[in-house]
């Protein structure tokens, strides 16, 4: 499921629910989270996104606050001249693949890279080390009690040659150049791609 505040691909209080309460895995996410935002480069935003994740233990699912955290992708080619991106049905905007994060979620990464994977049809994604972009965005209503969504933006790349395939949430998946994206894409994502395609 992407993370753009248009998208409304599932209304947040529509959604399938995280655990009851803070256990082993929301422990373990939280944790790991955490040890990605000490770890990235010092910033207004990481501070900020730091502050979310200290004040609520049920930060990183989308039955906690109403600010919550989601983790996405964007996927690369080796070269890092292509990125894949997702035509979202609803959005009608050209995405980067994402969403919230489930039970079974081990670390952001593995959240990132289960949502990349259900939306492109490509297996065997590998993360990109080091790369993150924080991107904090309100929601419309049609998310319900949920107002932003903090998002984990990770990069990864694809394996050569890798089969791709349009999910449900999507109308089409495509690779475009990283230097000449569609018009109707997420006019902030631009941004994104291009940080992550150099880092």
């Amino acid at each position: 499921m992407t993370t753009d505040p248009t998208t409304g691909s599932a209304s947040c209080a529509a959604a399938q629910s995280g655990p009851a309460a803070p256990g082993a895995a929301a422990d373990r996410l939280w944790l790991d989270a955490r040890r990605l935002l000490t770890a990235a480069p010092a910033s207004p935003q990481r501070n900020e996104f730091l502050a979310h994740l200290e004040a609520f233990p049920d930060a990183m699912w989308r039955h906690g606050p109403p600010d919550h955290f989601t983790a996405s992708a964007v996927v690369f080619d080796a070269s890092r001249t292509q990125v894949l991106l997702v035509l979202h049905k609803k959005a009608r905007l050209w995405l980067q693949p994402g969403g919230h994060f489930e039970d079974g979620d081990g670390s952001v990464e593995a959240a990132a890279l289960r949502e990349a994977s259900e939306e492109s049809g490509i297996n065997g994604l590998s993360v990109i080390p080091g790369a993150l972009f924080l991107h904090h965005h309100p929601l419309t209503a049609a998310f319900g009690r949920c107002r932003s969504h903090l998002d984990l933006r990770l990069a990864a790349t694809a394996p050569a040659d890798a089969p791709i395939a349009v999910s449900d949430e999507s109308d089409d998946v495509r690779w475009w150049p990283v230097e000449h994206l569609p018009s109707d894409t997420d006019p902030e994502l631009g941004d994104c791609i291009a940080t992550l395609a150099r880092a």
